[in-house]
């Protein structure tokens, strides 16, 4: 590690009420964004896929705060709630979801595809695990230049099956390449449970046979997916290369807006809602402490619940894409090549 990022230290592990307020607000902005998508896709106003990240919000909320300024994000293609915990502009986000001008990829990418350099937000990826080893490659470059940088690097319990995935746990132990492997396990993967699709349920266990350090983590408490970010970070940060993280979550929704999810009973789904939700059991904790009342959370749901609609009516008014759109950020041969 070289001498000017000595100074790139390792977070607190100790939690503060604001803390607490902090994660119970950014987790109920994801929630609040992501029903209003569902709203708008039901109404047409939102084309193409669109994956929900409703009941898993506790993952990129807990990760986000386990890491620093400067180290980066990617992801596939259930990615609103990733790019909101990033800090990116909820106005850009539904923008984009609309295929609006004023959208992160000028309305052009839509919900899988976009980008903030300034956020360091990699994607949104339409390909299943294709963010695995172009996440890996963010964490060469961070090798490689030796800037004490750390890359998340997400992906679902089905993208676990891909070869490319294995391929990148290879090349990030050989190299000791700082980077995080974030199972977030929904049990469901597209529609087939974990137990049908995966010889190896424990996903943590998928790099004993690279060496690559794994835990279970509880990913509907964000206080417990923070703690065990951190000692994830520190552990790719100091050059010890990478580490797995499975997160055991559950999604409410179905795989997008157009799976109905008849592959499980609505009494699992029911029963999660009732025992695990990540907000509803941080609420919890805050008022058995004593550290918020309910009219203090019944406020922030409310000036909540105000940014998500400014959202929507910035995408509203944001005019579609000009066509000549259409020839910018296309690689085209040049003529006579």
């Amino acid at each position: 590690m070289g001498a000017d990022n000595l100074s790139k230290s390792s977070k607190k592990s100790n939690i503060t009420t604001d803390d607490k307020l902090k994660f119970y607000n950014d987790m109920l902005l994801i929630r609040r964004f992501e029903e209003k998508a569902g709203q708008l896709y039901g109404r047409g106003l939102i084309a193409g896929f669109c994956h929900l990240y409703i009941g898993q919000e506790a993952v990129v909320v807990g990760m986000q705060d386990a890491i620093e300024d400067g180290d980066q994000v990617i992801t596939g293609y259930r990615d609103h709630g990733h790019m909101l915990a990033c800090g990116m502009d909820p106005d850009g986000v539904m923008a984009e979801l609309t295929g609006r001008e004023g959208g992160y990829s000028r309305g052009k990418g839509g919900s899988m595809h976009m980008f903030s350099r300034e956020k360091e937000f990699y994607g949104g990826h339409g390909i299943v695990g294709a963010q695995v080893p172009i996440g890996t490659g963010l964490a060469f470059s961070n090798k490689y230049k030796d800037n004490a940088k750390v890359c998340l690097a997400y992906f679902g319990d089905g993208a676990a099956n891909q070869g490319q995935v294995y391929e990148a746990f290879n090349m990030a132990s050989l190299w000791k390449l700082p980077v995080i492997y974030v199972i977030e396990n929904n049990m469901y993967a597209m529609g087939t449970s974990v137990e049908r699709h995966a010889s190896e349920v424990e996903l943590f266990k998928r790099g004993i046979s690279f060496e690559i350090e794994g835990i279970e983590v509880d990913g509907m408490d964000v206080l417990k997916v923070r703690e065990a970010g951190l000692k994830a970070v520190e552990h790719a940060r100091s050059g010890k290369g990478p580490f797995i993280l499975e997160m055991k979550t559950y999604r409410y929704r179905g795989h997008s807006m157009s799976d109905p999810a008849k592959y499980r009973k609505r009494e699992e789904v029911d029963d999660i809602r009732s025992h695990h939700d990540p907000i509803e059991g941080l609420k919890k904790q805050l008022l058995e402490a004593g550290e918020a009342t309910e009219e203090q959370l019944k406020e922030l749901d409310k000036e909540i619940k105000a940014i998500v609609a400014k959202s929507v009516d910035f995408a509203q008014e944001s005019p579609e894409p000009d066509p000549k759109e259409l020839w910018t950020d296309v690689l085209i041969e040049a003529e006579g090549l």
